[in-house]
């Protein structure tokens, strides 16, 4: 399956690129469901490259926003080292072999089905803006989401982009422009730490990171281009449908891998209760 997949990946690769330059999120979110239901890789294979592909990304599409001084180091500080330490033990559970197959994908469908809500609340994130920017915003909560975000991109090889855009904008009180900006700088550390911890490389399908990362720099070229010109809550919009189906591509296939596990792997059941002998069956 994976020789059948270069165009798909391809593409795939442009639209993770081109959500990570426009809105600073998006690119692990659909690059996961692409790898292990579009390639058919097991997630010991596909999480670990979804953090190789994001973290490269993300950290192409920083110069620009370097360059128009779109990076907040004080609120990246504050959610992003936290981050690092969710990011170490989510990635540790895994390799230990804490989480299961079918539970990582069960959790990237909730995240997933989580950031389809937050990504179109975009009056409340402006109306949340202009609040924090007066007060301040809240050091306690922003620190408390990073610890969350954290824990998923180690274990469901998510970058976390969804979560931490809004939650700058929410929290910290930033604008959109500069929330993006900060939050590819924490995705690139997120997935290396989380890259890390897991302490797999996937060098079987290495092969794939090609495709991904041409599509991607091509994705990340037109969007930087694009972003000053595309209205916000469309594009936030429709990326939020993509969510969604991209929530239910993955809770599928989770439910389709946990009902494939040999019986001895599965949750163990109660035992029937015995018949009395007055009552058995011919």
């Amino acid at each position: 399956m994976i020789e059948s997949t270069p165009t798909l990946l391809l593409l795939g690769g442009a639209l993770i690129g081109f959500l990570l330059a426009v809105l600073g999120a998006g690119g692990s979110i659909l690059l996961l469901p692409l790898l292990v239901s579009g390639a058919g890789l097991p997630t010991r294979e596909a999480v670990p490259l979804s953090l190789i592909v994001v973290g490269l990304l993300a950290l192409a599409n920083v110069p620009p926003y370097l360059r128009r001084g779109w990076i907040a180091p004080r609120p990246a500080l504050v959610l992003g080292v936290p981050a690092l330490v969710g990011s170490w033990i989510g990635g540790s559970l895994v390799k230990a072999g804490l989480i299961p197959e079918a539970l990582q994908l069960a959790l990237f469908a909730a995240a997933a089905l989580l950031a389809s809500w937050l990504l179109t609340r975009s009056s409340t994130l402006v109306t949340a803006t202009t609040a924090n920017q007066a007060s301040g915003g809240g050091s306690g909560l922003l620190a408390a989401q990073g610890v969350l975000v954290g824990l998923l991109t180690g274990i469901a090889g998510v970058g976390g982009g969804f979560a931490i855009v809004p939650a700058l904008v929410l929290l910290a009180g930033l604008p959109m422009a500069l929330a993006s900006g900060t939050s590819l700088v924490l995705i690139a550390t997120n997935a290396l730490v989380a890259l890390l911890a897991l302490g797999h490389w996937p060098r079987d399908v290495m092969a794939l990171l090609i495709p991904l990362l041409l599509g991607g720099l091509a994705g990340g070229v037109v969007g930087q281009r694009l972003a000053p010109h595309l209205p916000d809550l469309r594009l936030r919009q429709g990326f939020a449908v993509l969510l969604v189906g991209s929530a239910l591509l993955t809770g599928v296939e989770a439910w389709r891998r946990q009902q494939s596990l040999p019986t001895a792997e599965r949750p163990p059941q109660a035992a029937p209760r015995a018949l009395s002998p007055s009552f058995r069956l011919p």
